[in-house]
Order: structure tokens, then sequence, then C-alpha cells
């Protein structure tokens, strides 16, 4: 077993040290409760065979190869992707660069040439839906075939609901953090939804106002809902802050590009270049123009105090959300 956790991308060949174990396979932007059936599906089985296990999961999103002009709003980017992995247990990360020739190969080559020659892999775990290979040839019959015939384990994992008809999806997810429904994303995520990036110097008109902001630029095409929202702050080091937030075009002074602007409770460090996660926990209301300062100030206040009230209420709704937001040293 590998003693900690791999971010390998498959360019590069698999050690042979960690080669052999099983592999859950499929994009699981979000790492959301359904595709986490399917991880959790795949550490029983490594447990049970004493071997690794990995995800193989693809960069960039398919949908954003095809429709560049479109990309895809992505839930868990490709770091991010890894640091829910890891929470959920599991050893290890390898990144496929997907390209329209990996997209244009047959499903058997695919299978031989990448899950058992790349990846390595003893046994094979996916979800009900997931399809590779030219023309999605390679369907998950067709996978328990190539099992079958190649002496590979492979598990296929049903189809993942919160006790409805409607399963876990990406899409829903993202449907939810565009209307802005912070608490329902998280229900479904099994963990509430993170931004993570560098904290970038802005106009500092939080700080000629007391309320100085740690801002992340979020990824191309973010679709959340625009508005102020109670949050938890992660720095580099692992402290956990609490504080509110405000995603959007700043209204009042200039309407620029959409923008993260956290102001962290209790808080007097530099944090300008530092990595951060910030997990959203509950929108507090929309975006709105003010006619000035001391009008945006006075609501600033009203949207910290409502914000400490929010955030004591929450407890981890699953042990991922324990360790991605609530495990950490407190300041």
């Amino acid at each position: 077993m590998v003693s900690e956790f791999l971010h390998h991308r498959l360019s590069e060949p698999l050690p042979d040290s960690v080669r052999g174990g099983v592999i859950a396979i499929g994009n699981f932007d979000g790492v959301h409760r359904g595709h986490q059936a399917v991880l959790n599906a795949a550490i029983e089985i490594a447990k049970r065979d004493n071997v690794p296990c990995y995800a193989l999961s693809f960069e960039p999103h398919p949908r954003t190869l095809f429709k560049p002009e479109s990309p895809v709003f992505r839930l868990t980017p490709e770091l991010l992707k890894a640091r829910v992995m890891e929470a959920a247990g599991l050893d290890g990360l390898l990144v496929m660069d997907f390209t329209r020739d990996l997209a244009g190969t047959e499903a058997i080559d695919f299978v031989n040439d990448y899950m058992l020659g790349a990846a390595g892999a003893s046994h094979v775990v996916s979800g009900y839906d997931f399809h590779f290979g030219k023309g999605r040839a390679g369907s998950p019959e067709f996978l328990k075939d190539c099992g079958q015939e190649l002496g590979f384990g492979v598990t296929i994992v049903e189809l993942q609901s919160n006790g409805g008809e409607e399963p876990f999806s990406s899409s829903a997810i993202r449907r939810l953090l565009g209307a802005g429904k912070a608490p329902a994303a998280a229900i479904q995520l099994g963990y509430h939804w993170i931004v993570a990036g560098e904290v970038v110097k802005g106009a500092q008109l939080g700080r000629t106002l007391g309320y100085p902001t740690a801002n992340v630029v979020p990824l191309e095409n973010c679709h959340l809902a625009h508005g102020i929202y109670a949050v938890r702050l992660r720095r580099a080091d692992g402290s956990l802050h609490d504080g509110v937030a405000s995603y959007g075009r700043r209204p009042t002074f200039d309407n620029g590009a959409p923008l993260l602007e956290t102001f962290v409770f209790d808080f007097d460090g530099d944090l300008y270049g530092e990595e951060i996660e910030v997990s959203l926990f509950s929108r507090l209301r929309d975006e709105q123009k003010f006619d000035g300062a001391e009008a945006l100030v006075a609501q600033m206040e009203q949207d910290s105090e409502l914000a400490r009230k929010r955030l004591v209420s929450f407890m981890p709704i699953s042990d991922i959300d324990h360790i991605l937001c609530f495990e950490g040293k407190r300041d």
C-alpha cells in the first residue's frame, strides 16, 4: 500500500511499486455522493485484496474539450478533486490528458493500453452510466466482457439517489449552486462546496471600509449565484476561519468581473499570494447596489452578524465534510 496520497498524471509511467491496484474510473466532477459510492466500492475491494486504490479521471473535462466556447462549470478542478479524493480515503488520483485522439480510441484499445497498461489495474470499478472509447462504445457491459476475457475484475455501481428517482448528478449540483442553494448542493455533494484559489489583490475597497477581504478569482464559467454567503476559509497552514463572502460584480462601486471576496472574522493577517479554500455554507441575500459606502457598511455589519449565527448551527454532514470543512486548527 502507498504511504501518502499519490497525484499522478499518466503521461508519465506509473511506478511499478504502485501498479496492480483497484481503479475507480470516471470524470468525477464534484466527487458527489454518487461518485463516492463508486469510490467506496473500490476502496472495499482494495482492502479485501490488500492493494492500493486509485481514481482514474480526465483533464480537461470532455465537454470543455468539445465545446471550448462554452466550458463546463467545474465543481472540482483537478487540485480540489484530489483533495476530496484523499478525504474520501483513496490512495491516489491518476489523471489522463483528455484529447481528441484519446476520445477516438477504440474501446478495446482503451482497456488494454490505458486501464491495464498505463494504470495497471487489477480491478476496475465504474458507475452504471460510464462510457468510454470511440463513439462511447465502451459500455459497462462491454467492460464486464473485457474483464472476463482479459482476467481483471469489474464492478459496476448502480444508480445512486437521495431517496427519490432523481440521481445524484453534477448537473443537478450546478443548477443548485446557480440558484444559490448552497445547503441543497451540500446534501448532493456530501460536503459543503469549496472555491479554491490564490488570494489576489483587488481594488482594496474593503480595507478602506474596515472590511478587508481575501479575494479569489473563480474559474471560467462559474455559475454560482451572485450574493452574500456565510463561509469558512481554510488557510494553507490548515487553520480554519469563519467569515462572510460576497460573490459578484460589486455594483455599488465598479460592476466589474465576478470575484469571491471573503471577510474573515477576527483576523488581522496578510493572505495575499496564499492558496486558500472557501467553503460555502449558506446564502444570506442577493447582491445589491447601495447608495453609498455608509449604507453598504451598515449592511455588511448585519451580514457578518447573521453569518456568525448561521455558521454556529452547522454540523458535518459526512466524514468527508468533517475533514474538508470542520477539521483543522481554529485561530
